[in-house]
């Protein structure tokens, strides 16, 4: 069982920055597959980014590719995200998400954060 919890969230005017953090617990953090999702008021949730155990590869979603940046820190176990230039579109909750295994959906998804922009 692997626990996540998110922080950093809070409301910013357009092209403002903020950081989100996700802290996870297990002692094998450095192996999981980590990302983030969002979910924007009436919409699906969507992928945002992901970083994976190995090597650190990344991944992003054209909406916020140049903007945002994944990143971890296995000695602390844990995951940020980087979010830059924000736009109102990219109010939501985001939500950090892990799994074991180097492929396929995510196991593990923690609480939220709510991140707000306002224009």
């Amino acid at each position: 069982q692997v626990q996540l919890v998110e922080s950093g969230g809070g409301l910013v005017q357009a092209g403002g920055s903020l950081r989100l953090s996700c802290a996870a617990s297990g002692r094998t953090f450095s192996s999981y597959r980590m990302g983030w999702f969002r979910q924007a008021p009436g919409k699906e949730r969507e992928f945002v980014a992901a970083i994976s155990g190995s090597v650190g590869r990344t991944s992003y979603a054209d909406s916020v590719k140049g903007r945002f940046t994944i990143s971890r820190d296995n000695a602390k176990n844990t995951v940020y995200l980087q979010l830059n230039s924000l736009k109102p579109e990219d109010t939501a909750v985001y939500y950090c998400v892990a799994d074991t295994n180097s492929w396929g959906s995510y196991a593990y998804w923690g609480q939220g954060t709510q991140v707000t922009v306002s224009s």
